[in-house]
């Protein structure tokens, strides 16, 4: 029997947990990424399709080192089945709260690479919704014998929504803004990166789970894909720049029933930017911060 979600001492022992990934930064998977954010291709400002020894963007690390389970293992909500790495908290929504990463040197594609990850804390806390588990993983992708990447990256495990439970009132954007994009997300679009990432959560392509089970309005949109997009924004507007950390945090989810922007503000002195994804009503979902090389 699993310790209860509120009893920090029990789940020491997890910490220091490691598990060691190989793969290869495959140039096909990149490319693939490139036509699901519709950045390569004949239209005006598309880029070049990446090639071999090309440096990987950041954050598509995500793409790469699958923790892949058999069918019998994963749990009714699509991931893998409580235990194993993680520790298995006893409550029932588990999503990607935030990350922090230093991009230390690029990654090749087509280089055999390593993930190191490794287990780094464990909090409990009472939150507005109920009982929350904090878990952080730190994550390290070496290639050609250096460390290219550290990425820390924070889990939440939260209780079920209470019925009738009143929303927080969300924090309005910022309305200074340097660069902005909108995105119409389609359950096409999170296919495509799902399968991409080999994740199989259904509250991100399975409707009538993501409605009628999880209690959603939609579809919910992946925390690590807003947070590619909030990054790709600035690379499109500091062209030839060079992205040394970048760090977010989600704030609420958004769902693919309507448009929602990504946009910036790039700091007087041009070496950091705030980044940011507002939901349709114009309220923060998820806040972040890059630092330029």
């Amino acid at each position: 029997m699993s310790p209860p979600a509120d009893n920090t001492q029990a789940w020491q022992d997890w910490l220091g947990r490691e598990q060691v990934l190989d793969d290869t930064i495959d140039l096909n998977r990149a490319r693939a990424m490139q036509a699901t954010l519709d950045m390569a291709g004949d239209k005006e400002g598309g880029e070049a399709p990446l090639a071999d020894e090309d440096a990987l963007p950041p954050l598509w690390h995500w793409l790469y080192f699958w923790h892949v389970m058999p069918w019998s293992k994963l749990g009714p909500d699509g991931h893998a089945a409580r235990g194993g790495f993680l520790p298995p908290i006893d409550l029932p929504r588990r999503m990607w709260a935030g990350s922090r990463v230093a991009f230390h040197r690029p990654v090749p594609l087509g280089a055999a690479a390593t993930s190191r990850s490794k287990i780094a804390d464990i909090r409990f806390k009472e939150g507005r919704s109920g009982k929350l588990a904090f878990v952080t993983v730190r994550h390290e992708v070496s290639a050609g014998g250096a460390v290219c990447l550290t990425d820390e990256h924070d889990i939440v495990y939260r209780e079920e929504a209470k019925p009738g439970a009143a929303k927080p009132a969300g924090e309005p954007a910022p309305k200074d803004v340097t660069w902005t994009r909108e995105v119409t997300p389609d359950p096409v679009f999170l296919f495509r990166y799902s399968a991409l990432t080999f994740n199989g959560h259904r509250i991100h392509y399975d409707q009538p789970y993501a409605t009628g089970v999880e209690g959603y309005p939609g579809l919910i949109v992946h925390g690590p894909l807003l947070a590619t997009l909030m990054v790709e924004v600035a690379r499109r507007n500091r062209p030839g720049s060079r992205i040394a950390r970048f760090a977010f945090r989600a704030l609420s989810p958004i769902f693919d029933t309507a448009p929602f922007t990504v946009a910036g503000r790039a700091a007087d002195d041009g070496k950091t930017a705030a980044i940011w994804v507002a939901n349709p009503q114009g309220q923060l979902a998820m806040r972040g911060e890059v630092e330029f090389a």
